[in-house]
């Protein structure tokens, strides 16, 4: 078993994904993405190491999710693969000495070493005995069964002068957030490790034009999300899956 310290903080291819449109407000200019060459893997991407357990707290951990799935099939990702909060929301399917399991990622587990992942005791039970305490695993991430679009989620104290928005119900990690200024160019905003995206100086009152990107290269274009009292606002689509 690792009781680790979470961070309970508010806080190559053929092809590469290119999006363009225009801008609803008038502009006639086309928006192009000129980020990395990201892609879907040609064969599946296996990751080795260790599982433990742990028992988590009544807070959803360093990923910041208002609350833990109702199965507990949850685990918390090692500082390396969590990659700045980048795992965050991931489906990882996990193999151990007694079977398989699926779980989402919600925490970071700082002192576990590269490819280990600590997860819940109902989520460990599924793959070795828990009196076992620590087993060989196999790991690799796979799409989120999900139906429904994207949803933004803002930060509490989301205004006009400072904006903090995380992506939720997505079927891939989250690459990045950009959002169009009044100069019709994408900028990104900056991913802070407790899972959002943060643009410090704000960017007014809104709607606003996101554009996300998840780890695979796929894009979607939002442009009528608008802060509101619930602070959380539906996007129109889901990420595709990158073998249909």
């Amino acid at each position: 078993m690792n009781n680790h310290n979470k961070l309970l903080r508010n806080g190559k291819t053929t092809f590469i994904f290119i999006f363009s449109f225009f801008c609803c407000s008038g502009s006639e200019e086309p928006v192009t993405h000129n980020g990395p060459e990201l892609r879907c893997p040609d064969f599946p991407v296996i990751h080795s190491g260790e599982a433990t357990y742990y028992y988590p707290e009544v807070a959803p951990g360093n990923c910041s999710f208002d609350s833990i799935p109702s199965d507990f099939m949850i685990g918390a990702m090692n500082a390396v693969d969590y990659a700045g909060s980048q795992i965050c929301g991931a489906c990882v399917e996990i193999t151990g000495p007694k079977g398989s399991v699926v779980i989402k990622i919600i925490d970071q587990c700082p002192e576990c070493p590269k490819g280990n992942i600590d997860l819940s005791p109902q989520a460990f039970s599924k793959i070795a005995d828990t009196l076992s305490g620590r087993v060989p695993i196999n790991w690799q991430i796979i799409p989120c069964d999900l139906s429904k679009p994207i949803e933004y989620n803002f930060k509490g104290d989301t205004n006009q002068w400072w904006m903090a928005v995380q992506i939720r119900n997505h079927r891939y990690p989250i690459y990045s957030i950009e959002y169009l200024t009044l100069q019709k160019k994408f900028k990104p905003l900056t991913r802070v490790d407790y899972n959002y995206f943060v643009e410090y100086g704000g960017i007014g009152l809104g709607p606003y034009i996101f554009r996300v990107t998840d780890i695979y290269g796929h894009l979607l274009v939002d442009s009528t999300v608008t802060l509101n009292d619930t602070l959380q606002f539906p996007g129109n689509k889901q990420f595709p899956l990158c073998n249909p």
